[in-house]
């Protein structure tokens, strides 16, 4: 399989080399498990293996061959920029009034492929169950083989350039959560904070809009709740979560916001819930079991009495992101987790108790965890960075 590199390889999220180094990888895993055709229809996989990420609005593929070209299968309206994004030389455009799964089965019968074994991702977000029992109905003399988690796990270790990605984002969550800090305040709507943030990250070059997650006082310790109108009162604690993507990869940071000047109890919470976060990153070593590591984390917590209990995860896989999914979980810290940590893995690790929250960007070594977001560990102080 050859790769060219046109004159809008600009646009490519990779080299060649990098395109070609996956579908390599991709294919030992397809001979292994004795798949001839695969159908890539999840968005972070289309992105992974070919560079494009199509829209949702209708269903799209590409028909991934154990041997020869693969073809992606797109809706028109989104060719310009598969052309702009994607390697993959091979394509077909279908019109809004096609039906996508007509045109698959008529290109994989075109193409000779109706009686391969043919990989499917079963847990796609897009390959819905009457999409795939229709693609089996259409091609009786076809083998469909579950595929499922093969692609999550290949995209584990993160390549020189997807750290490099994953390091500029998070220099925007360190850059936008400073931004918000100093527009924090007594009397300020946090809409106008958040503003601040977005404009911040925007101008640093987040790529995705949906880049913050921001509650404050009694909503702070909903770390998922909805953006509000709130007027920042002293003693109100700002909950920023910043989610941006660089490339399409995510880092990820949380820090507490004081409004006004903290107490003492305030800044005794923000204090040892750093300690024990900053405990759980010195086990974060290749080879360190994910349960252990969790382990220290959890029980830390709780022997502190910060939390009564302790029913969230403590870190999950960071990486490539797409729609409709927000956070990747194929990896996460539990108790009862049964992997290692290798070098190369990225995460998303993160602590909260008492409406305070910190969170890290972290990236495992060969020497350790070694933190991406790089912001001082602290409570921070409404309108702080704006007074320097």
């Amino acid at each position: 399989m050859l790769i060219d590199t046109p004159a809008t390889a600009s646009g490519w999220a990779f080299p060649a080399e990098e395109y070609l180094a996956r579908a390599t990888r991709l294919r030992a895993v397809m001979r292994q498990h004795g798949v001839e055709l695969l159908i890539i229809d999840q968005f972070e996989h289309l992105a992974y293996y070919t560079g494009h990420i199509p829209t949702a609005a209708m269903y799209q593929c590409c028909l991934f061959p154990l041997e020869g070209e693969p073809l992606m299968i797109v809706r028109s309206l989104d060719g310009p920029m598969l052309a702009e994004m994607s390697w993959v030389r091979e394509r077909v455009l279908f019109d809004d009034s096609d039906e996508p799964l007509t045109r698959v089965v008529s290109e994989i019968e075109r193409r000779g492929w109706r009686r391969r074994t043919i990989g499917v991702e079963t847990d796609s977000h897009f390959l819905l169950p009457a999409r795939l029992q229709r693609l089996q109905a259409s091609l009786p003399e076809a083998r469909f083989i579950d595929f499922a988690g093969h692609m999550w796990t290949q995209r584990l270790l993160k390549s020189a350039l997807e750290i490099d990605y994953l390091r500029r984002c998070s220099a925007i969550c360190d850059q936008a959560t400073l931004a918000g800090v100093a527009a924090a305040g007594v009397g300020v709507n946090e809409r106008r904070v958040a503003a601040e943030i977005y404009r911040c990250a925007l101008a640093h070059g987040a790529d995705n809009t949906r880049l913050l997650l921001m509650q404050s006082g009694p909503r702070s310790s909903t770390l998922h709740g909805a953006l509000g109108e709130r007027i920042l009162q002293p003693g109100d604690t700002v909950h920023i979560e910043m989610v941006p993507h660089y490339r399409g990869y995510s880092a990820r940071s949380m820090r507490p916001v004081w409004v006004g000047e903290p107490d003492a109890a305030a800044l005794s919470v923000a204090e040892r819930l750093v300690a024990c976060q900053d405990a759980q990153f010195a086990a974060m070593r290749p080879g360190a079991a994910a349960s252990a590591v969790d382990q220290l984390l959890r029980e830390a917590v709780l022997r502190e009495g910060l939390r009564d209990s302790y029913t969230n995860i403590s870190g999950y896989t960071l990486g490539l992101v797409c729609i409709p999914r927000t956070s990747d979980f194929t990896r996460v810290f539990l108790p009862d987790s049964d992997w290692r940590l290798e070098a190369g893995m990225v995460f998303h690790m993160y602590v909260w108790a008492q409406g305070m929250a910190f969170s890290e960007t972290v990236l495992i070594t060969p020497d350790g965890a070694e933190r991406l977001t790089r912001l001082d560990r602290r409570l921070f102080i409404a309108g702080e960075e704006a007074k320097r």
